[in-house]
């Protein structure tokens, strides 16, 4: 049994009464509707947004965004890079998918690798985001994530993946 709790813009909250093996269990979950994240490289560089995250302040991560209901999570990623780099891609090729926090949330986020990078236009903004974009040294990133200054999960996942399939060592 489902009861929604809470529906908000991004997520809602519900509370399951499930029996599993044969006990009867109370679940709150946070239902969301998943995420696009891009790892884009150009010229050697990797594109990363410095946004205002409350109650964390400024993080540094990679473009992303909540997927729009009905959107694929490709579509997404290129939607989310244009608007909030300013750069669009050729092309989207999938590097990981996790859950971020598995054990009382559905979100998903499926990150993708940007190819054949070019500036387009300006920022295009929700009203709620504070955004600046970040060109940096993959490098410079692998080792922030490693050294603990990147906490952002998504850039994380994503940086640290994709160092592992084209052997970036440091």
């Amino acid at each position: 049994m489902r009861k929604k709790i809470f529906q908000g813009r991004v997520l809602s909250l519900s509370v399951y009464k499930v029996s599993l093996r044969g006990r009867k269990v109370t679940r709150e979950v946070i239902e969301h509707p998943g995420a696009a994240a891009v790892l884009a490289i150009d010229k050697g560089k990797l594109l990363l947004v410095k946004q205002h995250r409350f109650p964390h302040g400024f993080v540094l991560e990679i473009p992303a965004g909540t997927l729009n209901k009905g959107e694929s999570p490709k579509k997404c990623a290129f939607r989310e890079l244009k608007e909030e780099t300013g750069h669009e891609a050729k092309k989207m090729s999938p590097l990981v998918k996790y859950y971020p926090s598995i054990g009382y949330n559905t979100e998903i986020i499926h990150c993708f690798v940007a190819s054949g990078i070019r500036e387009i236009s300006g920022l295009e903004l929700d009203e709620d985001e504070i955004i600046s974009v970040v060109k940096m040294d993959f490098k410079k990133v692998l080792r922030m994530v490693l050294s603990g200054k990147i906490k952002d999960s998504k850039t994380i996942c994503a940086v640290l993946t994709y160092a592992m399939k084209k052997k970036i060592y440091l």
